[in-house]
């Protein structure tokens, strides 16, 4: 099924590919770090670099099936959802969170310049737990 995945977004379903993306996406939408997927990656017993799993996330971002998130500027999430959505970000936790879709409105935007097309609007609303 994760072979099949890859071909059709034209990556070559190798072993270690075949492995992060079912570590990827069994779990269904989720965002997460190089650094949390190699962990889960050796803990479920798959022999990978950092290196590897940094590259492999690029490749799948470059493929379509990934989204990358810039919400802190030391670490980069990868969204596994890859559809038109915005992101709560819990400060101190370190925890992504989708908005709920229909949630967030943008307007105002300002005219593209002629010759582009807007590909997608990031919007991350920083949270913080009160404090009592």
């Amino acid at each position: 099924m994760a072979g099949d995945r890859l071909r059709s977004v034209g990556l070559r379903p190798t072993r270690q590919r075949i492995a992060l993306a079912g570590l990827l996406f069994a779990k269904g939408d989720r965002h997460l770090t190089a650094e949390e997927l190699h962990e889960e990656a050796v803990g479920a017993g798959v022999p990978v670099s950092l290196a590897t799993v940094y590259n492999t996330l690029h490749q799948f971002t470059d493929a379509g099936m990934l989204r990358v998130l810039a919400v802190e500027s030391s670490k980069t999430y990868f969204d596994t959802n890859t559809s038109d959505h915005q992101h709560f970000f819990i400060e101190g936790e370190n925890e992504v969170m989708d908005i709920p879709t229909g949630g967030l409105t943008v307007n105002g935007l300002p005219e593209v310049p002629e010759g582009m097309e807007v590909a997608h609007i990031d919007v991350v609303v920083r949270l913080r737990r009160k404090r009592s």
